[in-house]
């Protein structure tokens, strides 16, 4: 495993670190095996949030015994300042702990969002209020527009920064990841697997391995998917590998999508997943997570081409920052059936 200063904390974490959001849909006794087994084999970080379902209690009865052991983050996901005060209390007490080590505020993907956490009686307050009562060290925002993202990050409110860094989306290498290393924040990439679609897992896992970030979260909930995740760090990234990484990243991140979700489809097709997933599902084909998302989305993509009021003019493109062609990626998705 591999450890480096986690930005102006001077904690060294491990270049790997857990992910919990999934635990909750596994039996108990199977993730305190994960999580153990982690600790056991090197992953100092462990990242949750107050709306993972029960995940931080989960983390709670698994691994409190075990504090001293893992930097422990999580996040708030409320607006407000009493909403998010409520939310950090119930962290603590859920996690059996009286402090986490860094506290985010969750999915700011806009400017409304951003201006309201951030307001005198926002969610950031709270923020602050805990960090001077000791019971938060560090506090950190997380979102999926990396455009923006720079921009808070610049105001210096911010020691850490969680952001999307996959073969489908290396989005955050253009301003995002040089700006928060100028800055020395912590930076912490998620989603190397896109949610559980991308293969083969050793290359998804070696490419943000193999960019400037200093943990890469890896959702897990068994022992073989961290002796997985593990052994895709066990040997470092030398030149040609990380040229070849950072070209095929180029290849499949041609879908442009930030899965910002600022898109909705009147049929409630998950748009973001099958833009992200549209280059690497040609080149490698998806994991059974992957392929069981498009079994589920199958009739609403047989849909799209047929529902009446997006068929001159798509009702969701209109609202992609990017402006992506979104309806012509879902009908080739279509086009699998």
């Amino acid at each position: 495993m591999r450890y480096s200063t986690f930005g102006k904390s001077g904690y060294q974490v491990s270049s790997l670190g857990f992910g919990a959001m999934n635990l909750p849909s596994v039996p108990l006794e199977q993730a305190r095996e994960a999580l153990n087994y982690a600790l056991d084999h090197g992953i100092n970080y462990i990242d949750t949030a107050a709306a993972y379902r029960n995940s931080e209690e989960i983390i709670g009865e698994c691994i409190s015994h075990r504090r001293s052991e893992y930097f422990l983050a999580t996040k708030t996901g409320a607006r407000d300042y009493e909403t998010a005060k409520a939310e950090i209390e119930r962290s603590l007490v859920r996690m059996r702990t009286d402090h986490v080590d860094l506290l985010q505020i969750h999915y700011v993907n806009n400017v409304t969002e951003y201006q309201k956490a951030m307001a005198p009686e926002g969610a950031y307050k709270a923020a602050l209020e805990a960090q001077r009562e000791g019971k938060v060290r560090f506090i950190g925002i997380s979102g999926h527009r990396p455009d923006l993202l720079v921009k808070w990050i610049s105001k210096g409110q911010f020691s850490q920064i969680l952001f999307h860094l996959n073969l489908a989306q290396p989005f955050a290498l253009d301003e995002l990841i040089p700006k928060a290393t100028e800055m020395d924040l912590m930076k912490v990439a998620m989603k190397p697997l896109s949610g559980g679609f991308i293969q083969p897992v050793d290359l998804a896992i070696r490419y943000p391995y193999s960019q400037d970030v200093h943990v890469t979260i890896s959702g897990m909930v068994s022992i073989k998917e961290v002796q997985e995740n593990i052994a895709a760090q066990e040997r470092e990234v030398g030149d040609a590998e990380r040229r070849e990484l950072e070209q095929l990243a180029e290849e499949l991140g041609q879908h442009n999508c930030r899965r910002c979700n600022y898109c909705s489809c009147p049929l409630e097709i998950a748009i973001p997943d099958v833009m992200i997933s549209s280059k690497f599902r040609d080149k490698f084909g998806l994991l059974p997570k992957g392929n069981g998302f498009f079994e589920r989305q199958k009739d609403k993509l047989l849909g799209c081409a047929e529902h009446d009021p997006c068929k001159v003019n798509p009702l969701c493109e209109p609202k992609c920052p990017y402006q992506l062609p979104m309806q012509s990626v879902i009908q080739r998705a279509a086009s699998f059936y």
